[in-house]
């Protein structure tokens, strides 16, 4: 359900402290319209574009604010329907973007963001009551690591199905906790994941978002915890997603020193702008409240500690402190 844009909302996002950005920000259903908020704050103009108005970026312009954020109520969009942000940068050259907050996309190689209604009839009252206990440093834990989409040749690769299967093997092998490897979106199955782009959506690959949920409410009926793989600190440089968002290295950093994976040939978040880090304190949220995850897996730690990972003299910059 789509709530309004607040001046605290706007506060905590250009401070860098706000952890539900998912609330206010992407595209959110309401009973008469959608609307829709993007942050580029370097854009010239920006667009809603999808299937309902044949991809044209001259039929819903959206208004933009002094924090960056551009804005539109549609009421002409709907579930379902397909859409991408048309950015025009300060040269004038116009970008497709998919939204960094969508809910759930099209199935890879397709890229378009989905419109999605999150909600989703929980039945894991007794877990959520209890999974202190079960997450406490006292108890025991033994976790299950799973890629799902390698995982079983016999189970369908559909998230209930799995979640049913996972379920039944987890108990039988003894493991309290089962950890996925990432789920979030991800245009290249080769990398199981560790290349994000869509930090707010589980793969399209296995379902539905709620497909996700009700895999996450069967392992919690079972008594079993879940864990998600997650990336802060690197995603692809793929043109249709956050790279050069606006036209400028808005959430990477702009020297390669500082910006550049090369074991991965990917990007780095750039952690000193405020914005950054409201958007990743906000992925790691909305997966523990929107999907009841039990914790994250937070991946490749040491490349965002140690500047001079993988890298020769000269390829780095020292931490100024």
């Amino acid at each position: 359900m789509a709530r309004e844009l607040t001046a605290s909302d706007r506060w905590t996002f250009n401070e860098g402290t706000h952890r539900r950005l998912y609330e206010v920000l992407g595209a959110h259903l309401a009973p008469d319209h959608t609307s829709f908020r993007v942050w580029a704050p370097n854009a010239r103009a920006v667009s809603v574009v999808g299937d309902f108005n044949g991809w044209d970026p001259l039929t819903h312009p959206m208004q933009g604010d002094p924090s960056g954020i551009w804005q539109l109520s549609a009421t002409d969009v709907g579930p379902g329907d397909l859409y991408k942000y048309a950015i025009t940068t300060a040269s004038g050259h116009v970008l497709n973007k998919t939204d960094p907050f969508g809910f759930a996309f099209e199935q890879p190689p397709r890229t378009a963001s989905v419109v999605t209604d999150l909600s989703y009839q929980w039945n894991d009252a007794a877990w959520m009551r209890t999974r202190g206990e079960h997450n406490s440093m006292h108890a025991p834990i033994s976790v299950y690591e799973v890629h799902l989409g390698s995982w079983s040749r016999r189970v369908a690769h559909d998230y209930v199905a799995l979640g049913h299967a996972l379920a039944d093997h987890v108990e039988r092998c003894g493991f309290t906790h089962v950890e996925l490897m990432p789920i979030m979106e991800h245009p290249f199955f080769g990398s199981w994941g560790y290349q994000t782009t869509g930090y707010f959506a589980p793969t399209s690959r296995y379902g539905s978002p709620q497909g996700l949920m009700g895999l996450v409410d069967h392992l919690h009926q079972r008594g079993i915890g879940v864990i998600f793989d997650w990336v802060p600190s690197h995603f692809p440089s793929d043109e249709f997603a956050l790279a050069g968002f606006d036209g400028t290295h808005l959430f990477e950093h702009a020297d390669p020193r500082l910006g550049f994976h090369p074991d991965w040939n990917s990007l780095i978040f750039n952690y000193d702008r405020h914005e950054v880090r409201s958007f990743l304190l906000s992925s790691a949220h909305f997966w523990l409240d929107r999907f009841h995850a039990d914790g994250v897996r937070v991946d490749a730690v040491a490349s965002m500690l140690y500047r001079d990972y993988s890298r020769k003299n000269g390829e780095w910059i020292p931490n100024e402190h």
